[in-house]
């Protein structure tokens, strides 16, 4: 990891579970990562937790990715306050229990927004900052899901996920018909231990406590070390898929 130290790094849905531990290991490893999700006061309290501690540095970036004139202003101002980008990670997501037969269509809206076109948008332009820069070692990782590679549950969830699975590897294509070095990895986690089971049952909570009860699930430690794993390969290495589930859980 020595090659990443000073380096930047973006990661968004870094206020919480998953975003939170990447934002933590990057630092940790002396990267400049600015963090960024809607709750600016959650940002600013791990950055207050993390900054002197390590060798790296957080940096709080209020940014909602439904909106691509919020992520069109974040890459600026990275541009103007770091030059550069290194590293993006494409975190942020969400799902709603919303069937095809009678969900609500604004929350299929909402999962597209920010499942496909949030994570679309953030990496075309970390990438163009990337190639404006010569950065040609950077890499993109995409939070994916186990939810993106069969269908259980979660019908319009998955479908999303399945889109992050396709755009993982289109974007590796494109990179490489245009000769870039630029890496592009997918982890797909199974059950992991966060607030998202509770989001998705606002009202009945018990269900999100029996779900992650049920077995011995997966810590939000466990994806942002797989995070590091791809990260650390040989620059000649590219890790473009991890599958990471809890060992007892089914499918």
């Amino acid at each position: 990891m020595d090659r990443w130290s000073d380096k930047v790094a973006v990661v968004t849905g870094a206020s919480v579970g998953i975003g939170e531990a990447i934002v933590k290991k990057l630092v940790g490893h002396g990267m400049k990562v600015v963090g960024c999700a809607r709750n600016e006061e959650k940002l600013k309290k791990i950055a207050l937790e993390i900054n002197g501690n390590g060798p790296g540095e957080m940096f709080p970036f209020k940014c909602d990715v439904k909106e691509e004139s919020n992520i069109v202003e974040m890459f600026q101002y990275i541009k103007e306050k770091f030059g550069t980008v290194h590293v993006l990670v494409n975190n942020a997501g969400l799902g709603h229990r919303a069937p095809l037969l009678s969900g609500k269509t604004e929350e299929w809206k909402e999962m597209l927004d920010v499942n496909v076109l949030g994570l679309s948008i953030c990496s075309r332009e970390a990438i163009q900052l990337m190639k404006a820069t010569n950065v040609d070692n950077g890499h993109i990782f995409n939070i994916n899901s186990m939810s993106g590679h069969r269908v259980s549950g979660l019908i319009f969830y998955s479908a999303t996920k399945f889109a992050v699975t396709a755009l993982t590897e289109g974007l590796r294509q494109e990179l490489r018909a245009t000769k870039s070095h630029i890496r592009v990895t997918s982890i797909s986690p199974g059950v992991v231990e966060t607030e998202f089971a509770y989001r998705l049952n606002p009202a009945e909570p018990s269900k999100a406590e029996n779900l992650y009860s049920s077995i011995k699930c997966l810590h939000v430690d466990d994806i942002a070390d797989s995070v590091i794993f791809a990260l650390q390969a040989p620059a000649h290495v590219d890790v473009n898929d991890i599958y990471i589930r809890p060992s007892e859980q089914k499918i």
